[in-house]
């Protein structure tokens, strides 16, 4: 019987050799920290695409980033009784026992969830299945859409992908602990889209929508 590390594809064991020789041993004291619990300040919701990884764009140490991640970085409304209890305890997690300050909902350009619901829109109801049923959450964000947002193409895509953010901050406000910690200012929301290509991340401001670059 083969031994399970050795199973494993080398590009997980050779980057956790590395890992061991470079980050670990160089972050020692800061991992023997963290064993006695965590205390980060941010919370990040961001896509499970493997381009866009939170930790890398914010250059995060470790302990400093909470992050949950899924198809679409989506935050569905709050219902405790839903299939959905994943994000929602995370967030549930997040803001009440860990008392995170801010919590970043994060998109990406090019987004494979987006894109299956905008290829899907209008068109008969799919088989069920797990995406299917996942991304029927971005239906929140055709209320958020600019009037003037293109009809077909890239530009609907990132049109959506923009406005899917902005329907997921409405869907936190849902969830009764996260807008009192918002109402008591101990919380506050925002919303990001990273462009893969430029490595640009934009700021959405939730009352207009309008995006600007982080400098």
């Amino acid at each position: 019987m083969s031994n399970p590390a050795t199973a494993l594809p080398a590009i997980l064991t050779d980057g956790y050799a590395r890992f061991r020789s470079d980050r670990y041993a160089r972050d020692l004291e800061t991992y023997r920290a963290l064993a006695d619990g965590q205390a980060p300040p941010v919370m990040v919701i961001s896509c499970c695409d493997s381009r866009v990884d939170p930790a890398a764009i914010f250059d995060a140490a470790p302990g400093e980033l909470f992050v949950v991640r899924n198809v679409a970085n989506l935050v569905p409304p709050c219902d405790p009784g839903g299939d959905d209890s994943g994000t929602g305890a995370a967030i549930e997690f997040a803001v009440e026992h860990l008392g995170v300050g801010a919590i970043v909902v994060m998109g990406h350009s090019g987004c494979g969830g987006i894109r299956a619901y905008v290829e899907s829109r209008g068109s008969a109801p799919a088989e069920p299945g797990f995406i299917g049923k996942w991304i029927s959450t971005v239906r929140g964000a055709e209320a958020h859409l600019p009037a003037d947002a293109p009809k077909q193409g890239p530009g609907l895509q990132e049109a959506f992908e923009y406005a899917s953010i902005l329907n997921s901050l409405d869907n936190l406000l849902t969830f009764p602990f996260v807008r009192q910690a918002v109402e008591d200012g101990r919380l506050t929301l925002h919303g990001a889209h990273f462009s893969i290509a430029g490595g640009m991340l934009h700021m959405l401001d939730p009352a207009t929508g309008t995006a600007t670059v982080l400098k």
